[in-house]
């Protein structure tokens, strides 16, 4: 979930879904709660950790802080999305794609309105990536909105949160004001996070409990319709945010030749492809 923040255009929540680790991780999310608050208040503290699957939580977040370190300091993913888009975007394309086919084999996408549903979650993916940038104010109103936005952009499977504000045209605006420490705008924008993740989480939640299989259909769709932003070969757009370019949007296009970029992207979507069929066997044996 770290690396695949680092990359434009692929969201944590991506890789939590085709983990198996998702619904979990919002299960823990929705977790923090006034009955959290209670149990603390009375020193209940084992309960709480309970509550909240704090032994899940705990090395999620470690895993995460550390592929974020890994992945921007000593192998600078941030710079090899620029120099060499091919071969990243190889990797996850193979990931995401086998993950997509796993998925579907094992639910009922195909049966029923089900299908419907994926073929709605594809059209919903592709509008998204294919969103043009628009003028938005910098009201308080709407940095609150912002930070509501973005992470549940980054729940969301197939969909980037730092991508979501460079729509919203709030991506520099925001880190600048993170540089420069300004809470008129970083105290909304938390709020914000804070906001979503509370009530996104629990949407989200209280779809898969009632409505399982459509919402998994949704969800897959929206991971198709994303390939067409992973798909390794692109006609890619950058602004310069900051000093450091930042991925706006992307056109697939087919390779013009077969060099030697091309058949290494071509290798490593393999290697994901592999390693995603690895970890799926490693799950079925575990489930045995």
């Amino acid at each position: 979930m770290g690396a695949a923040d680092v990359v434009p255009g692929v969201s944590g929540g991506t890789i939590a879904f085709i983990t198996g680790i998702y619904e979990r991780l919002l299960r823990a999310i929705q977790s923090f709660n006034t009955q959290l608050l209670k149990l603390l208040m009375n020193g209940e503290f084992r309960q709480a950790c309970a509550h909240t699957d704090l032994m899940f939580l705990i090395p999620l977040a470690l895993g995460i802080l550390s592929a974020l370190m890994f992945f921007t300091r000593v192998v600078p993913l941030p710079e090899l999305i620029v120099t060499h888009p091919e071969l990243v975007y190889g990797l996850f394309f193979g990931l995401i794609l086998a993950s997509i086919v796993v998925l579907m084999l094992q639910t009922r996408v195909f049966s029923g309105s089900n299908s419907l549903w994926l073929i709605l979650g594809t059209l919903i993916g592709l509008a998204l990536v294919n969103l043009v940038p628009v003028q938005t104010p910098t009201a308080v109103w709407f940095i609150f909105v912002c930070g509501a936005l973005a992470i549940s952009a980054m729940i969301l499977p197939g969909i980037s949160g730092s991508f979501i504000l460079l729509i919203l045209q709030k991506y520099s605006y925001i880190f600048s004001a993170i540089g420069r420490v300004d809470l008129t705008v970083l105290l909304p924008f938390a709020l914000g996070i804070v906001c979503g993740l509370m009530l996104f989480s629990r949407a989200l939640n209280w779809l898969l409990g009632h409505f399982h299989h459509q919402c998994l259909a949704t969800i897959i769709g929206i991971l198709v319709g994303s390939l067409w932003m992973i798909w390794p070969f692109q006609q890619r757009l950058f602004i310069v945010v900051a000093g450091h370019r930042k991925l706006l949007g992307s056109s697939p296009i087919w390779p013009a030749q077969l060099d030697q970029t091309v058949l290494f992207s071509v290798a490593l979507a393999v290697a994901g492809v592999l390693l995603v069929a690895a970890v799926h066997k490693l799950a079925r044996r575990h489930s045995a």
